[in-house]
């Protein structure tokens, strides 16, 4: 081949090179974009939902602006909240991240849609004294604000992984509203109070119980001679306790919006179920265990499928109960609209229930994996053994808090299982190493050192979620307010 020939194809090879990188470049900075465009398609779609609707009535233009509102806090209720479902599921390699949000999507929207309830409670009369919000019009601008400065801060917290709770910045942005629209005198403080209590309450209730449950799994099951002996007495009372904590959760926080159930009749239903489950799971987990060997890797095999099954119901019952996050405000838009009249409990439309069903998940599926990376990688290192603790805490917490009448967030509960599950991993090595008395000969200062470096819980995470947790409702009560006076003046 002659020289100059040589020469042009080289010079081609390099040319179609930089054109293949700059290919690869543009598509990795354009791929965020992709999920933007996404979430814009989506929230215009329930905008054209609402018109489509109400038409050219009286006030259809509200209800669409309220539409777009309530798809833009669904996207981010998925965005954030369902994290701390999948997050240990995927932290301890149970599921891979695609598998998770699959299945995630599914179970949030089932919940949503069948468990989600006929009637949702817009406002809650316990925080804001209901008088100033019974003006028709004030309702409607109060509900707006609230509904969009809880998604602009549930979206910030996000952006930098912090798992949030939700459930609080819609408080916070019902108690801006309600301040701007009456001042602070229609507060009910005590309430206000409670609230901020669950902030400390509920972290340390789920990390103390899940530290518990990996303290009885570590001398129970693990550290015992014969481990899968011990695994085929103990594993299925801890899934039976699971069946039984979810169906008693799902009663209390989901299905009794459709059927009034008691507390006790809550309770014992979970406890038929539970015991039924354990005894179906005994089989099963016996037929699993044949053939595996004596070792914690064939205990992590089978806590695997508990663990999937637990993330999914928890997941279902996410759906069933924070549906409301999204679409409260929405559906006390929209009764009052057609009706002309407030009203503490509305029915919800169809159209409005697939509204926040199918923004959960598409918010899960285009920027969840952030969150669930944070929550099940980075604050702790997680195994099928650990997440099930934390799962399995978070059911029992929100019941015992429901049944004590502390309101707390399934977002707290859960991220305070994962910090208590690594907390308690420190403690027990450090506790092993004390008693060992291997590298404390050489003195406290050797101690304590080995001890700092063998941290497993990342305390920058800590701090950061905590001071995300304290400013949760103060600020979304800020934005709100000030979004319900610029509102105000709009419409003046």
């Amino acid at each position: 081949m002659p020289q100059d020939t040589r020469s042009e194809w080289q010079t081609l090879d390099k040319d179609l090179k930089r054109i293949s990188q700059l290919e690869l470049a543009a598509t990795y900075v354009s791929r965020p974009l992709v999920g933007l465009g996404v979430g814009l398609a989506f929230v215009i779609v329930a905008g054209l939902t609402a018109a489509v609707f109400f038409g050219t009535a009286s006030g259809s233009l509200v209800v669409v602006l309220a539409a777009i509102f309530g798809a833009y806090m669904a996207l981010n209720i998925g965005a954030n909240d369902v994290a701390n479902n999948m997050g240990p599921a995927v932290g301890a390699n149970a599921l891979p991240m695609a598998a998770a949000i699959a299945l995630a999507a599914v179970c949030e929207s089932a919940g949503a849609l069948l468990a989600g309830g006929d009637v949702i409670q817009t406002v809650s009369r316990e925080i804001i004294s209901p008088e100033p919000l019974e003006d028709p019009e004030t309702l409607v601008w109060a509900m707006l604000a609230a509904s969009l400065s809880a998604a602009l801060w549930v979206n910030l917290a996000t952006l930098v992984r912090a798992p949030v709770s939700t459930t609080h910045a819609v408080i916070g942005g019902i108690l801006g509203a309600g301040i701007a629209a009456a001042g602070l005198g229609a507060v009910n403080w005590s309430t206000i109070g409670q609230i901020a209590s669950g902030w400390l309450v509920a972290p340390l209730l789920g990390g103390g119980i899940a530290a518990a449950l990996l303290a009885l799994i570590k001398t129970q099951i693990m550290f015992v001679s014969d481990k899968l002996a011990a695994a085929r007495f103990w594993l299925p009372i801890l899934i039976g306790l699971m069946a039984g904590s979810f169906v008693t959760y799902l009663a209390i926080k989901g299905l009794n919006r459709l059927v009034s159930v008691s507390g006790e009749t809550a309770l014992l239903t979970g406890l038929v179920v539970g015991s039924l489950t354990c005894l179906l799971a005994r089989p099963l987990i016996r037929r699993q265990a044949e053939g595996l060997e004596n070792r914690n890797r064939s205990l992590k095999a089978l806590f695997t499928v508990p663990l999937i099954l637990s993330a999914a119901l928890l997941s279902f019952a996410h759906g069933a109960n924070d549906v409301a996050n999204a679409v409260g405000p929405l559906a006390a838009i929209v009764h009052t609209v057609e009706f002309g009249s407030f009203a503490a409990q509305v029915p919800v439309p169809v159209w409005v229930m697939m509204i926040g069903a199918f923004g959960i998940s598409f918010g899960l599926f285009l920027f969840g994996p952030r969150l669930i990376r944070m929550v099940g990688q980075q604050i702790t290192r997680l195994n099928p053994m650990r997440a099930y603790c934390v799962a399995l805490s978070t059911a029992i917490t929100v019941i015992l808090a429901s049944w004590l009448g502390l309101p707390v967030s399934s977002t707290h509960v859960a991220v305070g299982g994962v910090f208590g599950v690594g907390l308690f991993r420190e403690w027990y090595m450090a506790h092993r190493l004390r008693k060992s008395r291997k590298f404390y000969a050489l003195g406290d200062l050797m101690a304590h050192e080995e001890h700092r470096r063998r941290r497993l819980v990342r305390r920058s995470h800590l701090l950061s979620i905590l001071a995300a947790w304290v400013v949760t409702v103060p600020a979304s009560a800020l934005m709100s307010a000030v979004l319900f006076q610029l509102l105000q003046v709009i419409i003046s």
